[in-house]
Parts: structure tokens; sequence; C-alpha cells
């Protein structure tokens, strides 16, 4: 009974997780069609004149806010280690879910439902069923056990753990509940008395430059600004009134490209290659939007003609080069090429790149495909190709390496060695400061 009653909360608390993925993407994904929407620009007084900037504003604030952070790391803590990766996996398939359905929620409402305020109503209120899961969900739920732990509670901390795996206190969730003990202590020990020096250490310096600036590339890429505003993007390369419904399949493609990729690639290729791969094509689709766009621009309330279709399937294509290299990959190549000493700041680093990345690019998008049109093609074309430049230079192969191997390949001989007189240079003003925490070091 123990052992089925674990399964069945490990079960309920991986579809509670997902749903909190689902309801943040489904979030991301329904301003862009809203905003299309005339019931919505009439009852807002949005003009052509000031478009651009409500959209930009609209989509930059309407983020996830703590759930991308919360919700992942609660899963993660709380979820069995044999099913933490496929849970990963979930997480970021749910996400493309979340974005399809907005879009063909967007597009229902579009084409069924009189333009009156209550159109934009229903995809907007439609948030309160995912949202109302996720709350009532989560009152069901225990508080996360290594959080628990980790702040000192551990009698609470064992109760949870018990509570996840069944009701039974087993010698199985002693020993598992002993080796949470056991990693938290190890990580405190791990990370204590670092330091600012510590981290400007020539192979801890490369790292986080990767890791941010992977982040950044990601961005520049120009595929998210492309799910932001995909009604917009689509109807600007001559879509005409079919660019929700061209939405709507953006979204199918990105979820079967995501699901392809979680199947079948994410341990078969190598980071390098498909950061390469990915970069190449998709400036090569931007660069032939752009010209399409260029010398047969689309007319307003002019169906979709062939060249727009034709810039319509380079969106799809470079959709699917973006779910199988771009969009995961940063992610992967992140939260591998750390020492567990500077892993925490190195991926915060990264993520806090990504999202003011991801805001400097919802405010210049809309304005850019209102003002110079094809040139936003162009642009995020050079981007591409500077990225692959950077990849082939900087970006090193971490593909089935081990943690030794990783440090070799970053140059951490040199670090050790360095971080060994840090640690001497923090014990010895430490002294002179009349304190008590000298440090001591081994020679290498």
């Amino acid at each position: 009974m123990g052992k089925a009653l674990g399964s069945f909360r490990v079960v309920y608390l991986v579809a509670l997780c997902c749903v909190g993925s689902f309801l943040f993407a489904y979030d991301t994904g329904v301003v862009g069609g809203v905003l299309t929407l005339p019931s919505f620009q009439r009852d807002f007084g949005i003009t052509p004149a000031n478009r651009a900037t409500v959209g930009s504003n609209a989509t930059s604030l309407l983020q996830a806010g703590v759930a991308t952070v919360v919700i992942p790391m609660y899963s993660a803590e709380m979820a069995p280690k044999e099913i933490r990766g496929k849970l990963g996996s979930m997480f970021h398939f749910l996400f493309t879910c979340g974005v399809m359905t907005s879009y063909w929620v967007d597009y229902g409402v579009a084409k069924n439902l009189p333009p009156t305020t209550r159109q934009w109503q229903v995809p907007i209120g439609l948030q309160l069923v995912p949202g109302g899961i996720l709350g009532l969900g989560m009152l069901l739920t225990r508080e996360s056990t290594r959080w628990l732990a980790k702040t000192g509670r551990t009698d609470q901390a064992l109760q949870s753990l018990i509570w996840v795996r069944g009701g039974e206190d087993t010698t199985e969730v002693r020993d598992e509940f002993v080796e949470i003990l056991t990693g938290i202590r190890e990580e405190e020990q791990v990370t204590e008395g670092i330091t600012w020096k510590e981290y400007r250490l020539p192979a801890n310096r490369t790292r986080i430059m990767l890791a941010i600036t992977l982040q950044l590339g990601a961005q520049m890429t120009g595929n998210t600004s492309l799910a932001y505003y995909a009604p917009q993007i689509f109807k600007a390369v001559g879509a005409g009134d079919a660019s929700l419904l061209f939405s709507g399949f953006f979204g199918v493609v990105k979820v079967i490209s995501c699901l392809f990729f979680l199947l079948f690639l994410v341990e078969r290729i190598g980071r390098r290659g498909s950061l390469l791969a990915g970069a190449f094509l998709m400036g090569t689709y931007m660069l032939i939007i752009a010209v399409i766009t260029a010398l047969f621009p689309p007319v307003e309330g002019q169906g979709v003609t062939p060249t727009g279709a034709a810039s319509v399937a380079m969106i799809y294509i470079e959709a699917m080069s973006f779910n199988i290299s771009w969009g995961p990959v940063p992610w992967l190549y992140m939260s591998e090429i750390f020492p567990s000493r500077i892993r925490e700041a190195g991926v915060a680093a990264g993520t806090a790149t990504q999202w003011l990345a991801n805001f400097v690019f919802s405010q210049i998008t809309p304005h850019a495909v209102q003002n110079i049109k094809w040139k936003t093609f162009l642009m995020f074309c050079i981007f591409n190709w500077a990225l692959v430049f950077y990849v082939w230079v900087f970006v090193k192969e971490t593909k089935g390496k081990s943690l030794e191997e990783m440090e070799d390949l970053f140059g951490s001989y040199a670090t050790a060695l360095n971080a060994n007189k840090v640690q001497r240079q923090v014990g010895e003003d430490a002294e002179q400061a009349g304190g008590q925490g000298k440090v001591t070091a081994e020679e290498s």
C-alpha cells in the first residue's frame, strides 16, 4: 500500500509541476494574439501609433516571475532521482504545449466570437483553469524536504519525505533522508570560504562568460521574439488574415520538434555541433525571409500569397532548428560546466542574463517589425551568423565528459593552484584583521 500510494503521490507532483509549466507558457503565448483582436484594441484605445509600445510592455511585464524558478526547483527536490531527468524533460515539453494551446485559443475566439469585450476576456480568463488547479493542488502537498532540511527543520523534513514516499517510515526512506542530509552538508563544506577572487580565476571566468553569452545568444537568434509576437510576425511576412491560424500551427511545430529532441537527440548529438548547425540554419532561414519580404512586401488586406506561404514555411523550419539547438542546449550546457563551488552563482548569472535579454528583445521586436520591417529578419540573420563564429571559437564540446574531464577541459588544474593561493590570501587577510578564520590549503 505504501509503495502504491508513494507512486501515486509522485505522479501527482509531476502532473502538478507540469500544470505550472503549462500555465507559465500559456500566459506567455496568449498575449501576442490578444493584442491583435479588434475588441481588445477598441476597449483599451490601442491605435497603430502605440500598438508596438503596448505590445512590448504587455509581453515583457506579463512574465512568469518566481514560478519559473520555484516550480522546477520544487519538483527536482521532491521527485525520486529515478524520474528526475524525465520530469525536467516533461517540464520543457509542457511549456511548448502551453504556448501551442494559447495560439489555438486566440485563433478560436477570433474566428468564432463576435468582436465584443468577451472576445478578449475568454483567452485571458482561461488562465484561471490551470492556475486554479495549481493553486488548489499545492494545498494538498508538503513543503520541500530539502528546503526544510537546509533550514534546520529536520523532523519536518523527514515527515515530508515519508509523506511523498507513501506514508511509511521504512529503511529505504531513512536511507534516502540520510543521503539528502549528507548532500546538504557536502554542499555547505564545498562552498565554505568561497570569495569573489575565486570567481575571477581564469577557468571560472571562462565558464561564467559562456553561461552568460549562450543565454544571450539564445535570445539573439530571434526565435523567442517570433514566439511572443507570432501573429504580428506572420502578418508582416504576408499571412494576411490567417496570421492567428498560422500561429496555431507554429505552436504545433514547436511541440513536435521539442518532443523529437527529447526522444531522439538529447544524448546523441554534441552540444557544440548542435549550436553551430542551429545558428547557421536559423541565420539562413532569416535571410531568406528578409529577401522574400523585401522583394515581395505584403499588402494590407491581401490573403496568403505564394511568397507569404514561403516565408511562413521558413519560420516553421526556423522554429524546428531552434528547438533542437539553441532552445534546450544552453540550459543543458550551463548546468554541466560548473564545479560545485561556483555552480549556484554561475547558473544564476546565466538565468539572469536570459531574462534580461528576454526583456530587451520583447521591447525591441514589435518596434522593429513596425518600423524597419524586413530588415528585422536581416538583423536576426546577422546575429545568428555571428553566433556561428562565436561558438566555433569559444565553445568547448562537453558531451560525454566526466566531471574530471570537464575540469581538464576548462584548464581547472590552473584554477586549483590559484584557488590555494586565494585561500591562503583569505587566511592572511583574516589574520591581519585579528580574525580567527585562517584557511589552510595543501600545496599542489
